[in-house]
């Protein structure tokens, strides 16, 4: 018996047949690529907010710490979001 995902998936690879086709050597190396050079920019964003909201609680500045958690979080899903068009970018180049 198949699970729900599995079912889900097989009528996703039926309606759009191209999108399941395996990567190049080239392409998984390139994908590989994206991810480290994402990863770093991450953690760079990350360390530098966090000194600045470590700052902001020893100050006692509960307003601008928040401010600060609002920001790690938008900068993490907009780093993630241009993580994600790059390497859909090197999907589609391979076509």
């Amino acid at each position: 018996m198949k699970s729900a995902y599995e079912l889900a998936m097989e009528r996703l690879s039926k309606s759009d047949p191209g999108s399941s086709r395996p990567l190049t050597a080239a392409q998984r190396s390139k994908l590989a690529e994206v991810d480290r050079v994402f990863q770093g920019k991450l953690a760079e964003r990350e360390i530098f907010l966090k000194q600045h909201l470590e700052q902001a609680l020893s100050a006692q500045n509960a307003e601008e710490a928040d401010k600060i958690r609002k920001q790690i979080a938008s900068e993490k899903a907009r780093i993630e979001d241009e993580k994600e068009a790059e390497k859909e970018k090197v999907r589609s180049a391979g076509a």
